[in-house]
């Protein structure tokens, strides 16, 4: 059945700070929250004329400045496909005082430097352009039929022997037509000539490309076949969607829809200030009345279930299947709630039936594909400790509110 999900964004004071907040809420739960202090703006995504400060050749890195004493982590297996906005001469590595295009891809994290990449990506509703590599690829997520539609409409760009970048289709390519896929190709083309090439004569430490506020890219990325409604009670950002709308996907304008009510602001009629509690906490309780334990370490995320007020002893596994099945679906929730990453290990209940382990295996994969970030789960122990790996590329949130103290 499928899922229908609500964008709300709005703002409120976060530790006394004024905030634009937007919440993804799926089936009336809020599955994301991601906030910005009003008046500032993440440079994740943004690229730079960057400039190699030192090379690290013992950890395989590369130190770069975006701007005076700025400075990125570049990891150098990156290095063959930079683009050089200084004279290379010769087919020699990365040298102190190059400059390079590099776009930001993780923030600074508990005291680690920000990194950067020189596989620059411009993103739109249904493609991704990639400079680092130049291949055709396809969202694991879409059937076989529309890889086969899309791939017979991108078969011209994907051919062309001199071609300057790689093509991405995206998940919500699904639900576009040809004619709406190859003009967003035409616009990524430009931003990508404006940044990628046009870039290479800034000088340095320049800004090339800027992304688009959070909010902006929240809608960009909402999966368009589940998303009801776009609310929002903020005028000039409600302006900017729907000018975004009538430029980029006008079939979605009709779902904006601007929340008045001075008695009931947006953040309290979805209980957002809940929310943000709730990620501040490490318990969570099931409605089956286990719970979860959730803590961060210094090398990965600790998840603990427990059975909690389940004390009778009458079909105890039937119980605990119960107990690991909700917790998964919960878990996948929390991961994206919190946006936890790295390497997550969840230690769930025993089970003695094999078959209800296939069950809860399934069920947490099926939960995990909901996940917009890359998220896989590797494997179930003998004690059945599971492993799953989430990428990095904005702190956890939890950090993040701390941060406005």
């Amino acid at each position: 059945m499928k899922k229908l999900s609500k964008l709300i964004i709005t703002q409120m004071n976060i530790r006394q700070i004024p905030c634009y907040v937007c919440a993804y809420e799926e089936d009336g739960k809020v599955m994301e929250l991601r906030f910005e202090p009003v008046g500032e703006k993440s440079s994740l995504g943004n690229i730079y004329v960057g400039q190699i400060e030192n090379i690290a050749a013992n950890i395989g890195a590369a130190f770069v400045q975006i701007s005076a004493g700025e400075k990125c982590y570049l990891q150098l297996s990156d290095a063959p496909n930079a683009i050089y906005a200084s004279v290379k001469k010769g087919d020699r590595p990365l040298k102190a005082g190059d400059e390079i295009l590099v776009q930001i891809s993780r923030e600074a994290m508990k005291g680690k430097l920000p990194a950067v990449t020189t596989n620059l990506n411009f993103t739109g509703k249904y493609l991704v352009l990639t400079t680092g590599d130049k291949k055709f690829g396809l969202s694991s997520k879409l059937s076989n039929d529309d890889r086969s539609r899309i791939s017979k409409w991108m078969e011209a760009e994907v051919n062309r022997p001199d071609k300057e970048f790689g093509i991405i289709v995206r998940t919500n390519a699904a639900d576009a037509s040809k004619e709406e896929i190859l003009k967003e190709l035409e616009y990524l083309k430009g931003l990508y000539h404006k940044a990628a090439v046009d870039g290479r004569s800034r000088t340095c430490f320049s800004c090339v490309y800027r992304t688009e506020p959070f909010y902006i890219s929240a809608v960009r990325d909402a999966n368009s076949r589940n998303l009801e409604e776009i609310i929002t009670d903020i005028p000039e950002i409600s302006r900017q969607i729907s000018d975004y709308l009538n430029s980029n996907s006008p079939e979605e304008k009709e779902k904006l829809r601007f929340y008045d009510d001075k008695l009931l602001p947006l953040y309290k009629l979805y209980r957002l200030e809940t929310v943000l509690e709730e990620i501040q906490h490490e318990k969570v309780w099931l409605n089956s009345g286990g719970f979860l334990v959730i803590q961060q370490t210094e090398a990965f995320v600790s998840i603990d279930i427990n059975s909690g007020k389940f004390t009778g002893k009458k079909k105890m596994q039937e119980t605990y299947r119960k107990i690991n099945l909700e917790a998964a679906k919960e878990i996948a929730r929390q991961l994206r709630l919190r946006n936890l990453s790295g390497i997550i290990l969840i230690d769930f209940i025993n089970m003695e039936e094999k078959e209800s382990e296939v069950q809860l295996l399934k069920t947490l994969d099926d939960a995990l594909r909901r996940d917009p970030i890359r998220t896989t789960l590797v494997d179930m122990t003998k004690l059945s400790l599971v492993e799953i790996t989430r990428m990095k590329k904005e702190r956890p949130l939890h950090e993040s509110v701390g941060k406005q103290s």
